[in-house]
């Protein structure tokens, strides 16, 4: 969903195709890297948003991901990307100690770099030009507040990339807006495999009769817990949030089987980046702006009609 407050960002993305058109210059290459998992929708969503610039800038963009959260693997592709010496470097930063030393070699290098998604605290010291995404801490307290608000007492969090700091950073924000003497958290470690997600969640509420909110740090993870919830006739009765959003989860939150989605648009953090950094590897220009924020939004059954079509990967 592209809110008021990005609308101007947007416009400028558009803007600055103009001097795109009719030059004859050699294509920006762009060096696109995340900790992605195979198999999760939201960063499938990120990646198309970056192949639309691509298009519109006609620029080289090489996305890459290990595949599986391995920080390690993902350092080294950031190290051979420098190698590479391309116009430009897009990264996520999970975990500064592991890949701080990677980007900051990029940097020395003189590669411009902008993050994503998360490394919002890091970001300006390891020498990049700006972030893309949003502030974890605060959107994990609204979503804390939101949750106590609608009558939630016991949740457990579903973690399913854990030494990722910016979904531990959405722990800590919404224990801050969510516990207190009566309401409690218990963060619980999955994977992103469907039957594993599910069948430690089955086995964690059978142990956990009190449990009535469950919040998951995305898609991928709320998923099969939504299964779960249908299986066992808890639907309504257990409320499931999550952050980020896919076609299944606008599904559930229109047949009102979910209670929000806190949305960061991740669509945009695909394409802003490309498209300033393109801009850049030709005229030399970019927003003088450190942070540029793409949430949080909550999307709710009431309001998810408007936001359905631009939050599907085949719509743009």
């Amino acid at each position: 969903m592209i809110t008021p407050k990005l609308a101007p960002w947007f416009c400028l993305g558009v803007a600055l195709l103009v001097p795109f058109t009719g030059l004859a210059q050699k294509k920006p290459r762009i060096v696109f890297i995340t900790h992605a998992q195979a198999g999760d929708p939201f960063w499938d969503v990120v990646r198309r948003g970056a192949e639309t610039a691509a298009r519109e800038t006609d620029s080289d963009v090489q996305y890459q991901s290990p595949g599986k959260f391995d920080l390690v693997e993902m350092s080294h592709l950031i190290d051979a990307a420098v190698a590479s010496k391309p116009d430009g470097l897009i990264v996520s930063i999970p975990d500064v100690k592991v890949l701080g030393p990677s980007i900051q070699a990029a940097v020395n290098a003189k590669i411009p770099v902008i993050s994503i998604n998360s490394g919002r605290q890091v970001s300006r010291q390891l020498g990049c030009m700006m972030h893309i995404g949003q502030e974890e801490e605060a959107a994990g307290k609204a979503a804390g507040e939101r949750m106590k608000a609608i009558g939630v007492t016991e949740v457990m969090i579903l973690n399913q990339e854990t030494g990722n700091a910016g979904l531990d950073q959405r722990i800590k924000g919404f224990k801050d807006g969510f516990e207190g003497p009566f309401h409690h958290v218990e963060v619980v470690a999955v994977t992103i495999e469907f039957k594993e997600c599910h069948d430690t969640v089955v086995a964690y509420l059978r142990q956990h009769p009190g449990i009535d909110g469950i919040l998951a740090l995305g898609p991928v993870v709320a998923e099969p817990t939504l299964q779960v919830l249908r299986e066992m006739g808890e639907i309504g009765k257990i409320k499931l949030c999550t952050f980020d959003i896919s076609r299944e989860i606008i599904q559930a939150l229109s047949k009102k089987q979910m209670s929000f989605a806190v949305d960061q648009q991740q669509w945009l953090q695909g394409y802003l980046p490309v498209i300033f950094l393109a801009n850049y590897a030709i005229h030399g220009d970019v927003p003088e702006n450190e942070l540029i924020l793409t949430g949080p939004s909550f999307v709710t059954p009431e309001n998810v009609d408007r936001v359905a079509n631009l939050s599907s990967p085949d719509s743009r």
